[in-house]
């Protein structure tokens, strides 16, 4: 049973608390351990493990918090502490694709801020919110380190570059339509909200060598050192600062 809280949040009511079926609990298990052999103590896997039960339920679960602090020998106080700090991790049912619009400064006045009115009266959802079909979860974001090619949107962390109001509608409705939408740059797809979670919680998908990791407005400032003969300080073979 799902529907939405007054604040517009997607809930499920039976999914937080019920206990994990038999195989995929002993799939957590195997892979829990997996996490936390990296660690010389395994409370450190903390953010990691919670990525890893996002990428089962779709956020943090009241079942994944209590599993994160029985491997973890933590307190469902202190798992549920971390989680609720940092917003990559969800308490309430997000989207199979967070897409987010930066509305910091350099975007914001380049579009940013029309982009995310816009899209937030097309879906009827405000930030932080869910579309009833559960596919979209919008956001304003924070700078995404690519004012270069403001305005910038993500959908689930992947770049759409020099976005208007009108591709970034285009864009949610294509992903709510199951097509393969491509990023501005990365991976050669955009891949669902618990694929991206399994990533973030250490297991490779294979593709991190797709697409182009940077576009020329990035790479500008290189080409015209290198024009110009221009290096770093203390480059120099002689230790001489450059000019």
């Amino acid at each position: 049973m799902s529907g939405h809280d007054a604040s517009g949040h997607l809930h499920v009511s039976s999914e937080s608390k019920a206990p994990y079926a038999a195989d995929v609990l002993e799939k957590l298990h195997v892979d829990a351990a997996e996490v936390i052999a990296r660690y010389p103590q395994k409370r450190s896997a903390l953010l990691p493990l919670l990525h890893l039960v996002q990428s089962v339920d779709g956020y943090v679960t009241g079942r994944g918090v209590s599993f994160c602090a029985e491997v973890l020998d933590l307190t469902e106080a202190e798992v549920s502490g971390v989680a609720t700090f940092y917003t990559q991790y969800k308490r309430h049912p997000n989207g199979d694709y967070t897409v987010g619009v930066c509305t910091n400064t350099l975007c914001a006045v380049m579009g940013g801020d029309l982009i995310f009115d816009r899209l937030s009266e097309h879906l009827g959802i405000g930030h932080d919110e869910t579309t009833e079909d559960g596919r979209i979860t919008l956001e304003r974001v924070e700078c995404n380190a690519a004012c270069d090619y403001a305005p910038v949107v993500m959908a689930n962390w992947e770049f759409f570059d020099n976005q208007t109001p009108e591709s970034t509608i285009g864009l949610v409705e294509d992903l709510r339509a199951g097509k393969d939408v491509a990023p501005t740059r990365g991976a050669a797809k955009v891949c669902t909200f618990k694929e991206v979670s399994r990533v973030l919680a250490g297991f490779e998908d294979g593709r991190a060598d797709e697409g182009v990791g940077a576009g020329p407005a990035s790479l500008l400032g290189l080409k015209i050192a290198n024009e110009r003969g221009w290096t770093a300080p203390g480059a120099q073979a002689d230790g001489k600062d450059a000019k």
